[in-house]
């Protein structure tokens, strides 16, 4: 383990950056503090899925937040930012990059990016924030069930330096953190939903294994999937209550 300039720490291996941020933050850690691993064995995913990657390919990280000035009832929004920061790093190396809800980044219809946010509030706000991001850089090979990873080596045949992908995504991230500081939330919003996998879109999706034709028309609140179904019907869906059809 090492720790740069620029308050990252960097370890060899870990089993989850997420776990080592959250020991760093119990220690008092700063603002900004960032847990760089070369290989995670326990990598985590969403709903305790498991992040593969191979060692010393990929982009993988976690980011200590202190966002104190956001209420705890708009905590989705740093699930968008986040999400847009990443996709606008990648967008300087090709264009077709998406979000797709809630914050999985695709390359037309591959996963290159997945994010872990992980708050704690106190109050009525938030009182610490990890954001965990693994992205597919170098790896050519993957070996697990995930139905559908691509890395951008895999799409542009360029070899990527980690430190330096990881430099612009904290270049374009702080520039977004100022707006939410500002409290610019439905700029936020419009330029999330203008960056959506799919949005006003007419597309299939999956509710308890019946398939049903919908179109993505809105974020509610807290982060919330609204469709409108073709017969005009709409509803809202939570994290895992319906999926794409892809």
């Amino acid at each position: 383990m090492f720790l740069t300039d620029k308050n990252i720490i960097v370890l060899n291996e870990v089993d989850s950056t997420n776990n080592y941020a959250k020991q760093l933050i119990a220690d008092k850690a700063g603002e900004g503090t960032v847990v760089l691993a070369q290989y995670q064995n326990s990598g985590k995913g969403q709903q305790g899925n498991f992040w593969e990657s191979e060692a010393e390919k990929n982009l993988l990280f976690s980011q200590i937040l202190y966002p104190g000035f956001v209420e705890a009832g708009k905590q989705f929004y740093i699930s968008k930012l986040v999400s847009l920061a990443l996709l606008e790093t990648l967008q300087m190396e090709i264009p077709n990059v998406k979000i797709k809800w809630p914050n999985d980044i695709y390359i037309g219809h591959k996963k290159v990016a997945g994010i872990l946010i992980e708050n704690t509030i106190k109050g009525s706000s938030l009182a610490s924030t990890i954001v965990g991001i693994g992205v597919n850089l170098n790896q050519e090979v993957f070996v697990s069930n995930a139905p559908n990873p691509v890395s951008l080596k895999q799409i542009t045949g360029k070899e990527y330096d980690v430190q330096e992908v990881l430099n612009e995504y904290l270049k374009h991230f702080y520039l977004l953190w100022d707006e939410l500081r500002e409290g610019n939330f439905e700029k936020i919003q419009n330029y999330y939903l203008s960056q959506l996998f799919r949005y006003n879109e007419w597309s299939w999706f999956r509710k308890e294994a019946t398939d049903f034709e919908a179109r993505i028309i809105g974020i509610g609140e807290f982060g919330q999937l609204q469709l409108e179904q073709k017969l005009g019907e709409m509803a809202e869906f939570m994290f895992k209550e319906v999926e794409f059809v892809i």
